[in-house]
């Protein structure tokens, strides 16, 4: 089970975005997160006829590590940091180490 999941509410830690939050929008291989809205790059775009593709200047989202963003804790307004633990039906879920609030329900 990861501690990060798609469709979670992230804020980023470290890096020009530092301090921003948003939605997991799919986690890839080798540690790394799309987030939306953040670390959006500028990049140069070939017109490819073909494929139907025109050329220009694109805006789109590069991944970010893992280890530098945190699971957004509403309730304290900040990054936390997340656990496991087994509930008494035997349901295995995540919760914030401050609070110890379940994240998963």
């Amino acid at each position: 089970m990861a501690k990060i999941k798609k469709g979670d509410q992230v804020i980023v830690r470290t890096g020009k975005d530092k301090g921003k939050t948003g939605k997991v929008s799919s986690v890839l291989k080798g540690d790394k997160v799309l987030i939306e809205g953040i670390n959006q790059v500028k990049k140069n775009q070939k017109p490819n006829p073909n494929a139907g593709v025109s050329g220009g200047i694109i805006v789109k989202e590069m991944p970010i590590n893992i280890s530098n963003i945190g699971l957004y804790n509403p309730e304290t307004k900040k990054a936390d940091r997340v656990g496991f633990k087994l509930l008494e039906d035997g349901k295995k879920v995540r919760y914030f180490k401050s609070t110890n609030e379940v994240v998963d329900v």
